[in-house]
Parts: C-alpha cells; structure tokens; sequence
C-alpha cells in the first residue's frame, strides 16, 4: 500500500511517500480503506518526536494520522457491527500499529463508527478527534440550555464544531474566533455573538454578552489572552480545557478549570451521530492536500486557516 511515513523524527523533510505492507488485521479489528484523513497540529508535534513512548513504542517506518473516513475492507472475526464496504470514520493513536497517512490503517472495532448518511466522507475523514473532544468538553461543563458558553478558540478544528454542538443543546455562545474569516465561520455556524480574540476586548465583550458573568468556557487555544477572558467566567462556572493546551496557563482563574481526553467509545461516537442526523452540522474544511503533497499540508499547520487540514488518500 501507499503511505506517509517517517524513518525517524524531525522536521517536514522527514516525511515521505513509499510503499508498506497492509498492516495485520486481529479478531477485533477493522481494516479500513482510507479515502480522507484530518491533518492536524498534533501530528507536527508527533512528528517531531515529542510523543515518543508516550502512547506505545515508536516503530518505524513511522505512520501518522489520528483520525479518518473510508470504508470496511476487511474486519477481524470477531467483528459483527460492521459490513465490507460500509462507510465509516474512525479514531486511532499511532503508535505502535500506525496511523491514517496511508492507503489502508487496521483500527480496533470499538473505536470505528459509521458515517452519517448526510455527512460526506472528506468532512469525516477530518472530524472525529477534535468532534469527539468537543462533545466530551461540553459533557464535563454540563451546561443546561440558555446559559452562557464561551468558546475561546471557536474557529478551530475543535472550536468550531464545540459551537455547532452547544447551540444544538440550546446553550447560548459567545465565540471567540480569529480572524475576519474565524469570525465569518463561527457566525455562520450559529453562535449567539463572536468576536475577534485578535482585535477585540475579550473580556468586555463576555461581560456585555453575559453581565453576570459566563456559565463556563471551552478553551481550545491557551496563551495572556485566554487568561485575560477567563475572569469573566463565574467562580460559580466551569472551564474545560482539553488535555495538552498549549500554552498553559500561567494564572488560575476564579473558576474551575478542568483538563480531560475526548471520548472515543461507541457511546460518545452513538451521540455524535445522533446530532449529526438531526442538525446541520458540518465539519469545516479549509484545505485538501494530495498524498503527494503531504509537507505542504505540514506546512500549512503553520499557517493562518481556520477548522480543519485534510489529506486525501484514496
């Protein structure tokens, strides 16, 4: 099969097309067909080593890709919720067994979901990490409908579909995104009020959109200006802010703030699906590279864009 692999750690230059051999399908597993993968800025990072032994022993030659949508083509013995053929999104972590920057990626069964009938297969392809750490952010929040969220970070891969999930539970958002092309996204998707987090006072405008202070926050992006927003969050309200946020928080706020990993079960992918069918959800995709061009799309993750990087594969 075709893939994108590394011998070793390093910089962009380190990534390269070759052929491997179809990775090994066990009884609970499912070979996938893989059509479209999400770039990510975790892969930069993994790329560089900074993930070695973390997750598992590094084999090499090292494939990347966290998440992707294709098809069953073929499923271990032990398998039963899934057909050959049948179109399906799924999360992995790549070390040791590999990762989705290539023709085909064997994944455990109870981390495979089908993709919903109105949701094309690129948008998967993109979708399941950052969606799936978004809807377990709003878990831990537990906001009821009609109070007050504020999304820092809400044109990302991330933000922009914790947005779309908040507004579906009836919650009201204030959105801050980057960029006149962030702010465009994230109104268009729903939130109740968006600002530009580059531009704009923050925390003014939280206090003019929420007088009594914000319910809770998701924060996707770290840095002086998210701790400056956070102080308008009630020290009655809560923060969720997803395991790894960079840069960390040099201050805690009044509130509780909270670091967690997204759900990937069977039960939290059930959910998502549900919301997907019944809303119009949608996964943002900036930019689609060719696996021919797979250091351009690394380089973009460097560049100014907003939702999310895709690779197509198949």
């Amino acid at each position: 099969m075709k893939a994108v692999a590394l011998d070793r750690f390093g910089g962009v230059d380190e990534l390269s097309l070759r052929r491997l051999p179809l990775p090994e399908v066990g009884d609970d597993d499912v070979l996938i067909q893989v059509e479209f993968a999400g770039v990510a800025s975790w892969d930069a990072v993994e790329r560089k080593g900074d993930y070695d032994g973390v997750f598992g022993p590094s084999v090499f030659p090292y494939v990347l890709g966290w998440d992707a949508a294709g098809t069953v083509a073929a499923k271990g013995r032990d398998v039963t919720r899934f057909d050959l053929g049948e179109r399906v999104y799924a999360t992995t972590i790549p070390a040791p067994r590999g990762g989705f920057y290539a023709e085909y990626a064997v994944v455990e069964a109870e981390f495979v979901a089908r993709v919903p009938d109105r949701l094309p297969t690129e948008q998967a392809g993109a979708m399941a990490w950052d969606a799936l750490t978004a809807l377990s952010g709003l878990d831990l929040l537990g906001l009821r409908p009609d109070e007050t969220l504020m999304v820092f970070g809400a044109s990302g891969g991330i933000g922009h579909q914790a947005v779309q999930l908040a507004r579906h539970s009836g919650i009201r958002v204030l959105a801050v995104a980057s960029g006149d092309d962030g702010v465009a996204l994230a109104r268009r998707l729903g939130a109740d009020a968006v600002i530009d987090g580059r531009k704009d006072d923050v925390p003014a405008a939280a206090f003019e959109f929420a007088p009594g202070g914000l319910d809770g926050a998701l924060v996707t992006v770290g840095g002086e200006i998210a701790e400056r927003a956070l102080r308008a969050i009630k020290s009655s309200g809560r923060i969720a802010c997803p395991s790894g946020l960079l840069p960390a928080p040099v201050t805690s706020p009044g509130a509780t703030m909270s670091y967690y990993d997204g759900d990937r079960s069977p039960t939290a992918t059930d959910r998502l699906n549900a919301i997907i069918e019944a809303s119009s959800f949608e996964v943002h995709v900036a930019r689609t590279f060719p696996m021919e061009r797979i250091k351009d799309a690394h380089r973009a993750l460097n560049d100014h864009y907003v939702g999310k990087l895709a690779l197509e594969v198949g």
